[in-house]
């Protein structure tokens, strides 16, 4: 009886590893559904993808050059807040460097009437001429503190018109600023949502493409001037380089077998028929 019961398990374990194994992972899934597309759908596949991305470079240009002016707009005013920073430590360095020429004035007085007392009471010519010496030390170290306090005055409303001007300019920049970003949100709001189910789709459809395929539609549009990696014949020409197309090649792109491109351009080449579709 254990014995049956024992063979029982096994056949049950070795049922469910049978089972287990013959389960595709979600990797194995994708790519069998990969190799199952036909050719013809695999090209309607990028079509379509080219289609939305087109879409969605066209929602990009009607932003424009909105979006990097506002950037740049919001760069300048850091750096006006930058400059106006740095304008003011400066102005601080500037009265603390006068704050200690001031005190060297205020010393040098003191020595002078000092040296002036010890005039009185010398007992030599030698002491006379030190002090004297002293004396005119001091004096012209009152001068140079002077002029230094002078010059540093003007330096501080030098920089004060300045940190004044730049004022003017950050404020002018602040509504420049807030005028880029309403007309770039209202223009934004207008597309949005469109945008928002485009790249939603796009996403798809890219899950649908195998990743060869993807690759070198990315690296073609990443190339084309204008974006188009995937174009149909029109009137017997490539619909991207607008180079003649044999009769021959014409009908291998309408039987759409294979992945055709343009000898000319490299773009994928795809029936017109397609954008009918």
């Amino acid at each position: 009886m254990a014995k049956k019961t024992e063979a029982k398990k096994v056949e049950k374990t070795s049922a469910k590893k049978v089972t287990e194994k013959s389960k595709p992972t979600k990797s194995e899934t994708k790519k069998n559904m990969l190799s199952d597309l036909s050719s013809v759908n695999k090209l309607r596949l990028l079509y379509e993808l080219q289609i939305i991305d087109s879409s969605i470079d066209n929602i990009k240009t009607i932003r424009g050059e909105l979006p990097l002016e506002v950037q740049d707009l919001e760069d300048e005013i850091v750096g006006f807040d930058t400059r106006i920073k740095n304008l003011v430590q400066e102005i601080k360095e500037i009265d603390s460097s006068v704050a200690q020429r001031k005190n060297g004035v205020e010393k040098a007085k003191n020595l002078i009437k000092k040296y002036e007392e010890q005039q009185k009471n010398v007992r030599n010519n030698r002491e006379f001429d030190s002090l004297s010496k002293e004396l005119e030390f001091q004096g012209l170290e009152i001068e140079l503190n002077e002029k230094i306090i002078k010059e540093c005055g003007i330096k501080i409303k030098d920089k004060k018109r300045e940190i004044e001007a730049t004022k003017a300019m950050l404020a002018d920049k602040k509504v420049a600023l807030e005028e880029k970003k309403r007309e770039l949100n209202e223009i934004t709001s207008e597309t949005a949502t469109d945008e928002k189910e485009l790249i939603v789709r796009a996403d798809e459809i890219k899950d649908l493409i195998e990743s060869r395929l993807l690759t070198a539609y990315n690296k073609i549009r990443h190339n084309a001037r204008n974006g188009l990696a995937v174009v149909t014949v029109k009137r017997d020409a490539c619909g991207g380089c607008f180079n003649k197309i044999p009769p021959q090649r014409q009908l291998d792109i309408k039987l759409s077998k294979k992945v055709i491109v343009c000898e000319y351009c490299g773009r994928i080449l795809v029936d017109a028929d397609f954008a009918n579709e």
